[in-house]
């Protein structure tokens, strides 16, 4: 869906691009000159014309800020409570990670890399047609391991502290999720832990230009504990601040998520 998208703004781009340099460099100045011949007023372009070079500038400009500055997404699942919600909207930095070219995600100018405790929006490598978001939890060269639903890096346990039941939306109805902090080095969030579940257990080394990811959900998430790594080629951009929440529940904005930074 996502390259789709892009592709369509792509094409209406250039469609709507070469009407308006016809017309503006080729087809309105032999109007104006057929209007002085004649003594009459130019004529007007046509409807097709008309639309095409109205609409050009309107989609150049969504192109380009949806390709190179900020993206909206919408989070469609639970796998990162409780830092984003089912029903979140979201905006995605797209040039944290470099300026890439749209559709074919072929970086053209490298900026920074994904530093440990990033919110991170990817094309999911078993599937590019898909966004998915994620925590960054490795970085190139790291071990990851997930043991008895604690995380580890290069043999180190990463500290957790117990912060209580979790109620909020997203909670499962019947086993119940706990708040852990999670210390990730520079980086501290919470994440849920839910009782009864298995803990998926994995160790795995962080080859160059690849990352290990998890969902802040770790019972309900499926990441790089089951596929594996994120290239470098497949990374869209940081979250950084949700600009909507639709309550679905309620049927009604959730206004106390509105404008939250995404740590």
């Amino acid at each position: 869906m996502h390259a789709d998208f892009s592709l369509l703004l792509v094409v209406l781009t250039l469609i709507t691009g070469v009407l308006w340099g016809l017309d503006k460099f080729r087809w309105e100045p032999r109007r104006q000159r057929e209007a002085e011949a004649s003594d009459q007023p130019p004529e007007e372009p046509s409807t097709l014309v008309d639309f095409g070079r109205s609409l050009f500038p309107v989609v150049l400009v969504v192109l380009l800020v949806r390709s190179f500055v900020v993206e909206p997404f919408r989070i469609p699942s639970a796998s990162m409570v409780p830092t984003l919600l089912t029903g979140d909207f979201i905006l995605v930095n797209k040039f944290r990670y470099g300026i890439r070219l749209p559709v074919s995600n072929i970086e053209i100018l490298e900026w920074r890399e994904p530093e440990r405790g990033d919110v991170m929006v990817f094309r999911f490598p078993e599937d590019p047609s898909k966004d998915f978001i994620k925590r960054v939890v490795g970085l190139p060269g790291d071990e990851i391991a997930y043991r008895e639903k604690q995380v580890f890096i290069n043999g180190e346990p990463v500290p957790m502290t117990r912060l209580g039941l979790y109620t909020g939306t997203g909670a499962p109805r019947i086993a119940r999720a706990w708040r852990y902090r999670e210390d990730l080095p520079g980086n501290a969030h919470e994440v849920l832990l839910t009782s009864g579940r298995p803990s998926l257990e994995s160790v795995q080394r962080v080859p160059e230009g690849h990352y290990f990811v998890m969902g802040d959900n770790r019972d309900n998430s499926d990441d790089s504990r089951r596929w594996g790594m994120v290239p470098e080629a497949n990374l869209v951009g940081k979250a950084v601040v949700i600009w909507m929440n639709w309550d679905h529940n309620k049927g009604l904005p959730g206004w106390s998520r509105i404008g939250q930074i995404i740590d």
